[in-house]
């Protein structure tokens, strides 16, 4: 992304969420790209036959924003994080509606790693883990709230302090606590 581009995004966020129909469209090519790229590093690792595509949910992810009301932009960190809060949302109704077709299966274990990248087929997990975030996020909801960007956004350490407006080492330790937190949750 170029450098003025946070800044031109945060400014055209701002005047759409004023009703700026004209920023809308300015702001779409800017974010749509790193949306993509966000998506396609959360699906790239997908079983190639799976549902759900890249672009697709790239697509979903975009819409559900645009049709997003009563937003306040406050940047664009604030964007990308309700981004990956709607991909999160989308990836777990995904998985909701496989697993529901697959009932009685065997369900492959998740292993709670930097992304989302490593998933294939671990559509009971998803569930699980989206479970156990909920449950996260009543006791300590900004570890949630790591787990959530780092994880299903693919937001790096540095974007994720920016987003939260914490130091990085915050983030460090929320998420080494909340990762170990969730493997002990979802293990019983």
């Amino acid at each position: 992304m170029a450098p003025g581009a946070p800044a031109e995004i945060t400014r055209l966020l701002k005047a759409w969420g004023r009703g700026d129909a004209a920023a809308m469209d300015q702001l779409a090519p800017l974010v749509y790209g790193e949306l993509h790229h966000i998506a396609h590093g959360r699906m790239r690792k997908e079983s190639p036959g799976h549902s759900l595509q890249t672009t697709a949910l790239v697509n979903e992810a975009y819409l559900r924003l645009v049709n997003a009301n009563e937003v306040d932009w406050q940047d664009r960190a604030h964007f990308f994080a309700v981004s990956a809060q709607m991909m999160r949302r989308i990836l777990v109704d995904s998985a909701r509606a496989r697993d529901s077709e697959k009932r009685g299966g065997g369900v492959a274990r998740i292993s709670l790693d930097e992304s989302i990248d490593g998933i294939e087929e671990c559509f009971g997990e998803v569930l699980a883990l989206d479970d156990a975030l909920h449950a996260l996020a009543k006791m300590d909801p900004r570890k949630a709230t790591v787990v959530e960007l780092r994880f299903f956004g693919g937001l790096s350490v540095a974007e994720t302090a920016a987003v939260l407006r914490v130091s990085e080492q915050t983030v460090l330790r929320d998420w080494k606590l909340a990762r170990a937190w969730l493997m002990r949750e979802m293990s019983n």
